[in-house]
């Protein structure tokens, strides 16, 4: 046991966390909220709500059962306004740490359901297999009843996925369960399970999986079952699911991208795409620009050059296969582009940034994941010459801690 204290909380951390300032330090409160008054288990700079005495004015019911027991979701118990703003400081702070004032618009949110990726972990327990996310602080497994930022389609599934998975569950390490809703189905990948299994086992995925009705079911990449072809659609482009490429995890958040990165590149003639994974700004940009899309990962390459072929009425598409981190294109690769457009891992793209400040592309628009390698970025660009001309948060994973943005530089 800690220490049992009334707290004052100050602010909600980037974590979702309520911050306390004490006389030691700063103690971070889960579930707490701003201006509330709690009880509270404090042990370090860490603590255990006990009770709010003084709730917040901005405390509202969570919508799912789950919370505050699944790892899922940080803050369902704020209402909508505040919440969107603590997502937009999150983006301004991370700025302000670059000594940057950025023009931070406001939160383009996402609904519930919109979720239509989801990376579950599995095991076999007493009670049977368990699936669902990690617990909040803990390592067991919470067994999903609900998720309402999950797309229905997919929750609808998850009793049938239980048994799909029961054959190959230990009790030992977590077996990992990515379901895609695709344009045409469930896309299952099924990963990290111990042994090889027999071709009885393989069999009865197969069954589960027809009668599941999925598009496709995968073990550690090997196609198992496969009723369609599983695809998404990018512009006017149908692209077929690699088993195991990136997707963005909500495909209005998707859309609300793709519309603030096509207008932003506005009537460019030819457009660099970099980290351009399977085309999901390659295929709108080229209805109007050429495009040259690059990036390190094969099979997200070649799905997009397979459906660039099959995709009547476009601009020129070159492709270029390319680890960016370890060989950024150069400055004299980048010559004759009216704009470029990077849309990098968490770790954001500093060398291709440097070398995007030595050009004079006109118009340059990054996608991040993550604020703070976004600000460095940024910085990098700005001390070339670059004025930041708008940022705008995208709210695409509801009610956790993450935050995408989209942010537009001009020479």
């Amino acid at each position: 046991m800690g220490d049992t204290q009334t707290l004052d909380i100050a602010r909600l951390g980037a974590q979702g966390d309520g911050v306390a300032d004490a006389a030691t330090g700063p103690v971070f409160v889960p579930y707490a909220l701003p201006s509330e008054r709690v009880q509270a288990d404090v042990r370090g700079d860490r603590a255990r709500l006990i009770a709010v005495t003084v709730p917040s004015p901005d405390r509202i019911a969570p919508v799912c059962r789950h919370f505050t027991h699944c790892g899922g979701c940080a803050v369902q118990h704020l209402r909508m306004p505040a919440y969107l703003a603590w997502k937009r400081e999150m983006v301004a702070e991370a700025f302000a740490a670059r000594g940057i004032g950025a023009p931070v618009g406001h939160v383009v949110g996402v609904g519930l359901g919109a979720r239509r990726r989801v990376s579950m972990s599995a095991r076999r327990t007493g009670r049977g297999v368990v699936l669902g996310f990690h617990e909040s602080k803990g390592v067991d497994i919470v067994d999903l009843q609900e998720c309402p930022v999950t797309a229905s389609a997919i929750v609808r599934a998850l009793p049938g996925l239980r048994r799909l998975v029961e054959p190959l569950m230990s009790r030992r390490a977590p077996g990992c369960v990515v379901v895609t809703l695709a344009a045409n189905g469930l896309d299952v990948a099924i990963e990290d399970v111990p042994g090889d299994p027999s071709l009885e086992v393989r069999e009865y995925l197969a069954r589960e999986a027809a009668a599941l009705k999925l598009a496709r079911l995968t073990l550690a990449g090997d196609t198992l079952y496969q009723a369609t072809v599983p695809a998404v659609r990018f512009g006017t482009a149908n692209v077929v699911l690699p088993a195991r490429s990136f997707l963005q995890a909500a495909s209005v958040a998707e859309g609300d991208m793709v519309r603030l990165v096509t207008a932003s590149v506005g009537d460019a003639k030819r457009v660099v795409d970099l980290f351009c994974g399977m085309g999901t700004f390659t295929f709108p940009m080229a209805q109007k620009a050429q495009v040259l899309a690059v990036d390190g990962d094969k099979q997200a390459v070649t799905a997009l050059e397979n459906a660039a072929k099959r995709t009547p009425g476009l601009k020129p598409i070159e492709t270029k296969l390319r680890d960016l981190f370890r060989e950024p294109l150069s400055v004299r690769e980048l010559a004759g582009f009216d704009a470029a457009v990077f849309d990098p891992p968490r770790a954001g793209a500093a060398t291709q940034a440097a070398m995007l400040a030595d050009t004079p592309i006109k118009t340059v628009v990054a996608v991040s994941c993550n604020p703070a390698t976004l600000a460095r970025d940024a910085r990098i660009l700005l001390d070339g010459g670059y004025k930041l001309e708008r940022v705008t948060p995208i709210d695409q994973f509801l009610y956790s801690p993450h935050i995408e943005a989209v942010a537009v530089f001009r020479r």
